[in-house]
């Protein structure tokens, strides 16, 4: 078995999940333009009529649960890093969080997790290591990834400790309790205090940003 990885300048990264004899794919769409975390909003005259340039990732995924969860915490590196973080990891797995993500003067430490056992639009995330749950001391987001829509939930440790599990639905009509934090990549640019009542913004949390969250006001 073998990861094949190219970069191009348009479309797809691709993974594996579920029936591990054929390899499927999705797509995986990063802007090229990168934002600082951190820095004060800027204005950039006629960047809304700019279309962001493609970079393309692909790669074949592996049938082992191991390597497949390495492969999604790739895809956590080219995402993050793409949009702007600059993104640490620690030596050896020892440690209860897969990065750290620089944002400013703070260190937010991110566990990464694919959304498995599809039910039509559902799909879980297992909030917990290989013993104890997950407690606010072991990390500060959760990163699920769901790999057949190119989805991303960042889902902020208060929100679900001291769950065993993250529960998505991902239909267009779904209200789950989770569904907020879908593509909330912005969170991880702000402090708890400005995330807005109950994570919801009455503002752009990072105008910068070059991907809105579904609860993003300018969406």
């Amino acid at each position: 078995m073998k990861i094949e990885v190219q970069t191009t300048r348009s479309a797809p990264f691709i993974l594996c999940e579920g029936d591990m004899a054929q390899p499927k794919a999705a797509p995986f769409f990063m802007s090229k333009e990168a934002f600082v975390p951190g820095e004060s909003d800027r204005v950039n005259e006629g960047r809304d009529n700019k279309k962001p340039e493609i970079i393309e990732l692909q790669a074949v995924g592996v049938p082992e649960r191991k390597r497949l969860g390495e492969a999604v915490e790739a895809a956590f590196l080219a995402k993050a890093t793409m949009l702007g973080f600059p993104v640490l990891k620690p030596w050896g797995d020892s440690r209860p969080y897969d990065f750290a993500v620089e944002s400013g003067r703070r260190l937010w430490r991110v566990q990464v997790k694919c959304a498995t056992s599809h039910r039509g639009t559902r799909c879980d995330a297992r909030a917990a290591g290989s013993g104890p749950l997950y407690t606010l001391d072991d990390l500060d987001f959760l990163a699920a990834y769901v790999i057949k829509k190119n989805l991303w939930y960042v889902v902020p440790a208060d929100a679900f400790v001291p769950r065993a599990t993250v529960h998505f639905n991902y239909g267009p009509q779904s209200q789950g309790m989770f569904e907020i934090y879908r593509e909330t990549w912005c969170l991880l640019t702000c402090s708890a205090r400005a995330r807005g009542k109950g994570d919801i913004p009455k503002r752009c949390r990072c105008e910068e940003m070059p991907e809105r969250c579904v609860v993003c006001p300018r969406r």
